[in-house]
């Protein structure tokens, strides 16, 4: 356990309260999926299987999808649909992060089509209170390619100057919607040769929205060497700048994408040499944010236990308001239930992060959590010996 967690502040340990809201079938179903996870060769196989039989119309695809991986790890298939995965959220007073799961778009129909789902998310989560956020992905909006030349300096020519407008426009709308309805909007991080482009959009924003609250976090991956930094100096330009500072901290999703491309390209990877080093940051950024917690809002989104102690811990320790707008801890939907609602069971703002969209648009979602899954296999590994000794102790 990290050095700096005294004791235990909450009990992670707590099956029953972590498992409350799962009825045994759900349990089975949960324990099913984690042993397919936790073999790589079978995830792959079945996630390139599911993908060629989408494109074929094969039948009874979907169905198999929406009865197994689907109803783990996503809310539903439209807004609507999420109502009942919010509201049982909602009575294990935990709040709801929505999230338009569509990726790997290109087309300017589809950017708009996402900027409309995102303005329509805003809306309905204006009036459900434990909705309050919503999350997007500046590549729904644009092209990966306009993104990296804009990244790269490179001069934009008339064409892509349009599309780079149209970008800013599009965000702007969903931060302004955001504003006016009360619903923050998290800007998640991406790929490190398209994250700069991503930064100074979200700092734009921040600057724009974040004057008297906190609209718009930007998100910080603690894998990345050169992130802690950069953390540092977005609180100093928030502070000459007189707005406040969003921050969503993750360890990061990319690792072995990020790597291969280093190596191929022949430079030094950005990702963090250990594990170790990636949490020794992850932590040294959280309790910075909790120092600085009147000028920075942020949220604790992650998996790992230590990190959930830690900063139980110092709000404990400095007896400060649980409830406090300015702290939040989120897990994705359909992992890390003993943690998210032993934190909200403990009076903890908590949340999940719950992804949503037809089967056709968040299938490549689901293909990629179930690789980084993989290659997590000590989360795996752990969320099926919980399940187990769950099941167990309920016969």
């Amino acid at each position: 356990m990290d050095s700096k967690i005294k004791q235990p502040t909450i009990d992670f340990s707590n099956l029953s309260i972590a498992f409350k809201a799962k009825s045994d079938k759900e349990l089975k179903r949960a324990s099913f999926l984690f042993r397919i996870m936790s073999q790589e060769w079978l995830v792959n196989i079945s996630t390139t299987m599911g993908l060629l039989a989408l494109k074929l119309h094969l039948p009874l695809t979907k169905t198999i999808i929406e009865a197994t991986i689907f109803k783990q790890f996503i809310g539903g298939t439209s807004l609507e649909k999420c109502v009942s995965t919010i509201a049982k959220l909602e009575l294990n007073n935990t709040a709801t992060i929505l999230d338009y799961g569509a990726e790997a778009k290109d087309t300017e129909a589809d950017f708009i089509k996402t900027q409309e789902e995102n303005i329509e998310a805003i809306h309905f989560a204006r009036a459900k209170e434990s909705v309050p956020i919503i999350t997007v992905k500046v590549s729904g909006f644009a092209r990966n390619e306009l993104l990296e030349r804009i990244q790269e300096g490179l001069p934009l020519n008339p064409t892509e100057q349009v599309e780079y407008d149209a970008l800013i426009e599009k965000i702007e709308a969903i931060c302004a919607a955001g504003e006016k309805d009360g619903v923050a909007i998290f800007i998640d991080a991406e790929e490190s040769w398209i994250q700069n482009t991503i930064d100074q959009i979200a700092t734009k924003m921040m600057q724009q929205y974040n004057r008297k609250k906190v609209i718009v976090y930007n998100t910080f991956q603690m894998y990345r060497k050169d992130r802690y930094a950069y953390l540092v100096n977005s609180y100093e330009e928030a502070t000459q700048g007189n707005y406040l500072l969003g921050a969503k901290l993750v360890r990061g999703a990319y690792m072995e994408k990020e790597r291969l491309r280093a190596t191929d390209k022949g430079y030094p990877s950005p990702i963090q040499d250990t594990k170790e080093a990636t949490d020794a940051d992850f932590n040294k950024a959280l309790t910075f944010c909790f120092d600085h917690y009147e000028q920075i809002g942020f949220c604790n989104a992650t998996h790992n236990e230590n990190s959930c102690q830690l900063l139980a811990q110092l709000i404990a320790e400095k007896q400060l308001d649980k409830q406090h707008p300015h702290f939040l801890f989120a897990q994705l939907y359909g992992m890390s239930d003993h943690i998210t609602f032993n934190l909200s069971h403990a009076g903890y703002k908590a949340a999940k992060y719950v992804p949503y969209g037809s089967i056709d648009d968040v299938f490549p979602y689901l293909v990629r959590r179930a690789q980084e899954n993989t290659a997590m296999q000590g989360e795996i590994s752990r969320e099926y010996n919980m399940i187990a000794k769950e099941l167990l102790r309920r016969k």
